[in-house]
């Protein structure tokens, strides 16, 4: 497929990593109307891409994202003004339009591909709520994190409220809401919120050392059915729902020439190499489950 070309974001795929930069560093990457569409589009097309079978984020510059551009001054989040401008997000019935950073983590949360955040730099506001449906979080030392919305006379947007708990747990998302201070990559780590910390210069090859090692070992449909199966099993009421989708999954794989070369090449101690494709050969395991639609 051809590469995409963005304003708001640069993009280079190499050997199956395909890495996205949030790319406006003159205002430390902050997230616009702009970015939000491109993201979106973004996610569809590495969806589609066989070619991609990893994404890395980083920013530009010296930070990840700053948050939403506040450049629109007190306005920034009256969604009528905006609306007047061409620039606000999708609008719903009675005059709600949806949260803009929510569209994209609902977006992110969709995605067949595994997703790596490398934090170079300050994450605050919708810049570290980007990160949550995210697979692995991984932060250089310079990397700054800050649920301030509270101290913007704001609530936390772009379904938070769901993905932080689940990620750090209730009391200490509380805790970093409440308060909205800025989190430094230990107190993220010892939070739980990003899997390691690095040195700045050691921070991208740490994160395609790990994408290697999901390119090189792993079966791409096998790994986008177990990104999905893992996340909405997080909102499952029961266990039952997981049974009822990997024993779908297991059935459907176990036919598949993916499977037959897994077996061959562990009997023969060899790497495997798996054919099958994420746009073709994914398996429908959710019969019953759709995605609640907004009200």
């Amino acid at each position: 497929m051809a590469q995409p070309k963005f304003e708001t974001l640069d993009y280079a795929l190499e050997d199956g990593v395909a890495t996205v930069t949030l790319n406006r560093p003159e205002k430390l990457n902050a997230f616009n109307v702009a970015m939000m569409r491109e993201l979106l589009a973004l996610f569809d097309h590495t969806d589609a891409d066989d070619a991609v079978k990893v994404v890395i984020f980083t920013g530009a510059g010296r930070g990840f994202c700053a948050g939403a551009d506040l450049s629109g001054g007190k306005e920034t989040f009256d969604y009528e003004a905006q609306r007047g401008a061409g620039l606000a997000t999708r609008r719903i019935e009675n005059g709600i339009h949806r949260d803009g950073g929510g569209l994209l983590t609902l977006r992110i949360y969709e995605s067949l591909k595994p997703v790596i955040a490398a934090v170079n730099g300050a994450a605050v506001g919708v810049g570290v709520t980007m990160q949550l449906p995210m697979d692995i979080r991984m932060a250089s030392t310079e990397a700054r994190f800050g649920f301030v919305f509270n101290k913007r006379g704001l609530n936390p947007e772009a379904a938070s409220s769901w993905f932080l708990p689940r990620l750090v747990g209730m009391q200490t998302a509380l805790e970093w809401c409440y308060t909205g201070r800025i989190l430094s990559a230990q107190e993220a780590l010892e939070g739980g919120l990003v899997r390691s910390v690095h040195a700045p210069a050691d921070l991208l090859p740490a994160a395609r050392a790990l994408a290697r090692e999901i390119i090189d070992n792993t079966a791409p449909v096998s790994i986008a059915l177990t990104r999905q199966m893992m996340w909405r099993m997080a909102g499952a009421s029961h266990p039952m729902a997981a049974h009822q989708a990997d024993s779908r999954a297991i059935q459907a794989r176990g036919l598949s020439t993916d499977a037959r070369e897994g077996i061959s090449s562990f009997l023969e101690k060899r790497p495997a190499t798996f054919q099958d494709r994420v746009s073709t050969d994914l398996p429908d395991v959710w019969p019953y489950w759709e995605p609640p639609s907004f009200r």
